[in-house]
Order: C-alpha cells, then sequence, then structure tokens
C-alpha cells in the first residue's frame, strides 16, 4: 500500500489533470484529449476547474513542489516529472514549444531521433536471422519472402489474434501474476481501417481495435496480443483499476495521461511482453521482435524530419518507405498519420525508449525478486527514471 503522502497527492493530482483535460478539450477541439483513459466510473474525483492555463500553471507548480516531499525515492522522481510533463504541455498552449523541447518536457528523453548506427546495428540482426533462415538475397527482399511467408490471411486475422489472446492470458497467469478477473472479462478483437495506429487497447469497451490496413503476419499478431492485452495494457489497466478500488494505489493510476513521464514506461511493459512471458519460442518471433525495434526507431526518424528539420509530408513519407522492410503501405500510412497529428507526435519516441528501459529490467531482476519486481512495475506509475530505482530490500521491507 503507498504511503500516505503518495495517496493525499495522488487525489489532487488526478482531479487537476482531469480540469486540464477539460480546458485543453474545450480550447482546441481535440476528441482524444490529454487523458485518454479515465476509470474513475462512479466519478469520485471531479476534475478541478480551471479558468484558464495560466491558473493550471500554479496548481502544477504547487503540485511539484508537494511531489519534492514525498517519503519515497521513486515517488519523489515520477510526481516532480509529471508535474513537469504537464507544465511543459500548458506551456505548449500557451506561447508554443519546439519539437525538440517537447520530447524532452512531455517525455524526459533525448530530444533526438534513433541514431543511425543503432539503426545499422539493428539491420544487421535483422539480416543475420534471415540469413539463418535461409532467406536469399538483400534485407529488403530477404524481409519482403519472410512477409510473405508468415503472413496471415486477411479473413482469418481475426479468429488468430483471439485465439493468441486468449493464449497470452494464459500465459501471463501461469508464469507472472494472478489477473484480478475472469476471463470473460477480456479484450475482444475489433477489425478497423484508415486509423493512425496498428491496433488499440479500448479498455472500457474491452476491444482491441486492429488495423487491418498494414499486412500482417502471426509473430505480429501474437506481438500485437500480448501488447494490447496481457500482461500489456489490458493488464495494466485492470490491476490499476483493482488496486485503485482497494486503496492499494493512489488515484492517479485511474488516468491514462498522453505525452507525459509515464508514457515510454507505458509502452515499455507492453513490448516486452513477450520476453516476461518467455513466449518468444521461434525464430520468427526473435526476428519479429528486432523489426519492431526497428520500425519504433525508424518511426522517430519520420517524425523528428517532419516536426524538427521540415520536410514536406510526401518527401518523409518517402523516406519511410525506404526505411520500412515489411507493413506495406497500410503501415507507412497509418505511421503518417500518427506523426502527423500535433498533439501526438512526440509520443511516437515512447516505443523506442520504452522496451530499451523496461527489459533490460526485468532481464537483470533475480528469480527471488521478479515477484515484488511486478508489484513495483505494474502497482505505481513510473517514468524512465523511476522504474530503474527498484531496490529488493526496500521492496522486501
Amino acid at each position: 500500500m503507498p504511503p500516505d503522502p503518495t495517496s493525499a497527492l495522488g487525489e489532487p493530482l488526478t482531479r487537476a489533470l482531469m480540469g486540464v483535460d477539460a480546458l485543453y478539450l474545450h480550447e482546441s477541439g481535440d476528441e482524444d484529449g490529454l487523458v485518454v483513459l479515465n476509470m474513475d466510473a462512479e466519478g469520485r474525483h471531479p476534475p478541478e476547474r480551471f479558468d484558464d492555463y495560466g491558473e493550471a500553471v500554479g496548481r502544477f507548480e504547487a503540485l511539484e513542489a508537494e511531489a519534492g516531499g514525498l517519503p519515497e525515492d521513486d515517488r519523489r522522481v515520477y510526481y516532480a516529472q509529471v508535474c513537469r510533463s504537464t507544465l511543459a504541455f500548458l506551456a505548449w498552449r500557451t506561447r508554443g514549444l519546439s519539437f525538440t523541447d517537447q520530447l524532452s518536457g512531455f517525455l524526459h528523453v533525448p530530444a533526438a531521433p534513433a541514431p543511425e548506427g543503432e539503426l545499422d546495428d539493428l539491420r544487421g540482426d535483422m539480416q543475420a536471422f534471415l540469413n539463418q533462415m535461409g532467406h536469399g538475397g538483400d534485407l529488403r527482399r530477404q524481409a519482403a519472402d519472410w512477409e510473405a511467408r508468415t503472413r496471415v490471411p486477411p479473413d482469418e486475422v481475426h479468429g488468430v489474434l483471439s485465439s493468441l489472446l486468449g493464449e497470452a492470458w494464459t500465459r501471463t497467469e501461469e508464469r507472472l501474476l494472478e489477473i484480478p478477473a475472469d476471463r470473460t472479462d477480456g479484450m475482444r478483437v475489433e477489425t478497423v481501417e484508415g486509423v493512425p495506429y496498428n491496433a488499440r487497447c479500448d479498455y472500457l469497451n474491452r476491444t482491441v481495435e486492429l488495423n487491418v490496413d498494414p499486412v500482417l503476419t502471426r509473430p505480429g499478431l501474437k506481438h500485437l496480443a500480448v501488447h494490447e492485452g496481457c500482461p500489456g495494457h489490458y493488464v495494466q489497466f485492470k490491476l490499476r483499476e483493482h488496486l485503485a478500488a482497494h486503496g492499494e494505489a493512489p488515484a492517479d493510476v485511474l488516468l491514462s495521461v498522453v505525452n507525459t513521464a509515464s508514457s515510454s514506461v507505458f509502452e515499455g511493459i507492453a513490448d516486452a511482453g513477450l520476453e516476461m512471458l518467455g513466449w518468444a519460442d521461434s525464430d520468427d518471433d526473435r526476428l519479429h521482435a528486432v523489426m519492431n525495434r526497428y520500425r519504433a526507431g525508424i518511426g522517430t526518424g519520420a517524425a523528428w524530419r517532419l516536426h524538427a528539420l521540415g520536410w514536406p509530408f510526401e518527401k518523409v513519407a518517402d523516406w519511410l518507405r525506404e526505411q520500412t522492410l515489411v507493413g506495406g503501405e497500410g503501415w507507412v500510412q497509418n505511421r503518417m498519420r500518427f506523426i502527423s497529428s500535433p498533439s501526438r507526435a512526440a509520443l511516437i519516441w515512447s516505443y523506442w525508449w520504452g522496451e530499451r528501459v523496461v527489459a533490460p529490467l526485468w532481464r537483470g531482476v533475480n528469480a527471488e525478486h521478479r515477484a515484488d519486481f511486478l508489484r513495483f512495475l505494474y502497482g505505481r506509475m513510473h517514468s524512465n527514471e523511476s522504474v530503474a530505482m527498484f531496490d529488493p530490500e526496500k521492496a522486501e521491507a
């Protein structure tokens, strides 16, 4: 159970975040808003009323100061960064914020795209896998052949993902943690087109909205089952909701906020899920894991060219087509829709940073401490910095 000062801070922070969301929705017309999920179904934490952004700035400066007095190191870091993320968002709405300042201010990550050297290393890793599998030609040809071999026919996609979601649930309960719900509460598949994402967890409606525009492979659907379902977003939300209801987590766990300090770890837990389950059990799965990191990297490259370098839209799209190896035109178009949204463009960096933060931490925790680490990981909101502050000795105490 979080210490009282943390719980005490969580309540006004939740209400203040909802207040900024309400102000932003009214001012901007952005239907998605700043708070993209609110699990406070009973309305116990009504939004604080702000007449303008200046009033909100004063509130979050005061909350940041209060966060500095929290007793736990990781909580001081996390809540101070959440407040600074929100202050950066308010600055963006009032006076404008450069794209580089959005990256450092919203997400607390370096304001630069994925380094070309790291992308080259990932290309080399992919080629090594494909060579080992017996695919010939250059990397582009090898990837195309692999994609054709593992592609799921469109009429089978719904059934394959539904089956994989069920298997992911079973493996999560067997290998990681108990899900505080019956299987009937789990996610159902809904196929969509023309959207700016590969898949989305609509937790309140219990649906995984699967974009069928890109080419879909079985390893890719397996990744999405874990990412959007178990032990990814569904489990994250279900545990937060359960812990808050039982007074074991502060109120702010009920919110999912875009472009904030928790964004990278949120995506990182989902992307590391396959490894946490020990379910990357084929060369196809292991290759896809590298491809997923690579595509996260080139996503940052595309957003950087569009917003930091000022490239025209079509030039960026052409660059992305040259870089991507799988997914087809559907994948290129959904990435371009994603990074073209001024309120969402910086968020693409959370996919690049998330797994690289969470997965090494998971590997580094001894088996006897993993249950404690899972409680720390899922039971608290985290930034890239705070999640790395897990201390097994304090967890045991």
